[in-house]
């Protein structure tokens, strides 16, 4: 399915400006050291996002404007392909924190030559494919702006010495609302917080003229039951009663594989939680500005999909379906977590991947993975809409997952 047209001309390149811009401004409250730990697979180093997006900018837009540019360097392809099979061979996604060499600086001259080149085209007038895959990279890069906050987090809240990344305002992030606001969750005896919904045929996928990614299509209908489900995000101090219900060792509550993953890994708390007696709740974690104590009445953040689903067994409900969510949406409070869904990440009637590499962009994920919907603290401003559907390994928390339940 082809991607939505981006408008052309200098919004374009005030657009795309502003968002290197950003990228920079989130690495800047960083040491140079803080730039190339690796802690988990999943987690890449600040320094590989930089140079990652702007490889995606040399290698598909600059290599269609300008086939006879020599690449910026001859290996900085093998070094930051992510994922693409189509451009050819790349260190494997866990070795990036091996890499001590290019150093930081020598990553930013490559961005800002890259940026260079990409300001003077876009003085142009440029057709409209290039201006659509030129907006797929700014949306590229932006989703890695999310992934830059919470894999600094990984990286800082994983050293013993817990440090702060940085306190008040960094680019167009309040840290404050890391884990601020007041969550609508009621417990499921009362009646307070429910929406009904009615049942019926629902359009749910992407409209419009605006960006959205090919897996946002095509727009089609879904039947839904009539159900029921919460305005609010489940709160700290609800998770508190479950973990003091014994949550974490009822088997019953759990998926098989859930159970499996809780006794391999240990787990008994969400991540970055570690018990504190100080703490009014009993409880700290880490944040962005370091360890504070658990505010109860915050919306739980960094669950899996495993946890998510014990949580609404034990609360005698469910996890709402991706279309239900959407649905919803117009009348729920969101963006404050990813919300898990119980739908598996699969493709809409209609989707056909893009031919060539950016083929490669969400469709071959589409196995193995659950559907999260909504936006998060980490989201770029701007950047988050009721049709996105994000999408993660069921046992991965280190992203700001939370939890909102339905009944029928």
């Amino acid at each position: 399915m082809p991607l939505p047209s981006a408008e052309p001309g200098p919004s374009l390149a005030s657009r795309y400006h502003d968002i290197r811009a950003t990228s920079e401004a989130l690495c800047a409250p960083l040491a140079a050291e803080d730039h190339v730990p690796q802690p988990v697979a999943h987690v890449s180093p600040p320094k590989w996002h930089l140079a990652h997006t702007t490889w995606f900018f040399e290698a598909f837009v600059l290599s269609r404007l300008a086939p006879e540019q020599a690449p910026w360097h001859p290996l900085y392809g093998y070094l930051f392909n992510s994922y693409y099979e189509t451009v050819g061979q790349r260190v494997l996604r866990h070795q990036r924190g091996t890499l001590s060499r290019p150093t930081v600086d020598e990553i930013l001259a490559y961005r800002h030559h890259i940026d260079e080149c990409m300001m003077g085209w876009l003085a142009r007038e440029l057709d409209e494919p290039v201006c659509t895959l030129i907006e797929l990279g700014l949306q590229h890069e932006q989703q890695h702006q999310e992934l830059l906050l919470t894999d600094i987090k990984a990286i800082l809240g994983g050293n013993p010495l817990q440090p702060p990344y940085a306190h008040g305002t960094v680019a167009s992030w309040d840290l404050a609302r890391e884990h601020g606001g007041t969550p609508a969750f009621t417990t499921p005896s009362t009646p307070g917080g429910w929406l009904d919904i009615d049942g019926g045929l629902y359009e749910v996928g992407h409209k419009g003229q605006g960006f959205a990614f090919d897996n946002e299509g095509s727009r089609h209908v879904q039947h839904l039951r009539p159900f029921q489900i919460q305005q609010g995000l489940v709160s700290n101090r609800d998770y508190l009663a479950f973990m003091a219900d014994q949550g974490y060792q009822r088997h019953e509550l759990w998926h098989a594989e859930g159970w499996d993953w809780l006794q391999t890994e240990g787990i008994a708390a969400p991540l970055y939680w570690s018990r504190d007696d100080k703490a009014p709740s009993g409880w700290a974690h880490y944040t962005l500005r370091g360890a504070q104590p658990v505010s109860p009445d915050a919306p739980v953040s960094h669950l899996s999909y495993y946890e998510a689903h014990a949580f609404a067994q034990w609360a005698g409900c469910r996890l709402p379906t991706e279309f239900e969510w959407e649905a919803a949406q117009s009348q729920l409070t969101w963006g404050q977590r990813w919300e898990w869904t119980a739908s598996a990440y699969q493709p809409y009637p209609g989707f056909q991947k893009a031919p060539g590499a950016v083929g490669e962009y969400n469709g071959k994920f589409m196995v193995n993975q659950m559907v999260l919907r909504g936006s998060s603290f980490a989201t770029p401003p701007g950047h988050a809409r009721a049709t996105y559907r994000n999408f993660f390994h069921p046992p991965l928390r280190w992203q700001y997952t939370g939890v909102r339940l339905a009944r029928d």
